[in-house]
């Protein structure tokens, strides 16, 4: 076998973001921006329920998961009792804590988010199923959407050499 060397390098990322929930969508935001700071190519993709992120009324309302994650912890760093997120008010109240904290490291909400990447050069996609099911318009999804694009559309658009998917 021949030693061949491969280029590594990352010139492409298209991420997409299935989750509405705070903590995925700003997973999402986080490497798009990153990738567009360094002079990358950047594709976000909302699809399912991670099209809130795009949806005008609904993308700076986002809220923690606080049923079903393993991972959620309080103040002291104790792991959060599973039925405590399922009390009334408890999701609210965690999602405040951690818009908070957010906002103490100066993370922009999703929409000043998403200018930032449209304005360096990244590209946001609403998936066509997506929008069908829930019965979402052109209207009311953000300015930053640059279309309605179907998977296979956007796997066109995410196709190339030192390309990378990233799922969300």
């Amino acid at each position: 076998m021949e030693n061949q060397e491969k280029n590594h390098n990352i010139d492409k990322v298209s991420i997409i973001c299935a989750k509405g929930n705070l903590e995925d969508v700003y997973a999402a935001l986080v490497l798009a921006n990153g990738a567009v700071m360094d002079g990358k190519e950047a594709k976000l993709f909302f699809t399912f329920f991670g099209l809130d992120a795009v949806i005008k009324k609904r993308m700076n309302k986002l809220q923690t998961a606080t049923v079903g994650n393993p991972a959620l912890r309080m103040p002291n760093g104790a792991r959060m009792p599973k039925l405590l997120g399922m009390i009334p008010g408890v999701q609210k109240m965690v999602s405040n804590m951690m818009k908070k904290q957010m906002d103490e490291l100066d993370v922009p909400p999703v929409d000043e988010f998403l200018d930032m990447i449209t304005a360096g050069g990244g590209e946001v996609y609403a998936c066509q199923l997506a929008v069908d099911m829930f019965k979402v318009g052109q209207e009311d999804l953000t300015d930053h959407v640059s279309g309605i694009l179907t998977v296979g559309e956007f796997y066109d658009k995410a196709a190339g050499e030192n390309a990378q998917i990233i799922f969300t």
